[in-house]
């Protein structure tokens, strides 16, 4: 047995605000549809009949109806994600930045990528 879709109740603006993102050309298609979920959600469709429109998954109908109703058109927009650590910290720059202050060694005019990396420790395509 399936469990009931959460019931999507729009106030006047967040639906001009809906049918604004469905219908202007330079919303992403992924915000589009995402919109369009929640508007078909409050004409009373049900998961399934949305998920058989948009030929998607009714999974991701219950999500973007469930996070709408939650946090409304804020819970429409991607969830930050984690990405790539950071490569260096604050310090690695501080180090980099000391070392620049100092002469370079004797015999060079000035710092390059490669030099620092040998007096800094830090592997010269981060410098």
């Amino acid at each position: 047995m399936s469990r009931k879709a959460k019931e999507v109740m729009l106030e006047p603006g967040q639906r001009a605000e809906l049918e604004g993102l469905v219908r202007t050309h330079t919303t992403p298609k992924r915000m589009a549809e995402r919109a369009q979920i929640v508007l078909w959600g409050a004409e009373g469709q049900t998961n399934v009949q949305i998920a058989k429109r948009l030929r998607t998954r009714v999974a991701r109908i219950s999500k973007w109806r469930t996070r709408f109703v939650k946090e409304g058109l804020e819970g429409l927009l991607d969830e930050p994600r984690s990405g790539q650590p950071c490569k260096y910290t604050e310090e690695t720059e501080r180090r980099i930045l000391r070392k620049l202050d100092e002469p370079p060694p004797k015999g060079y005019a000035q710092w390059n990528g490669r030099l620092l990396g040998e007096r800094t420790g830090i592997p010269d395509y981060q410098v």
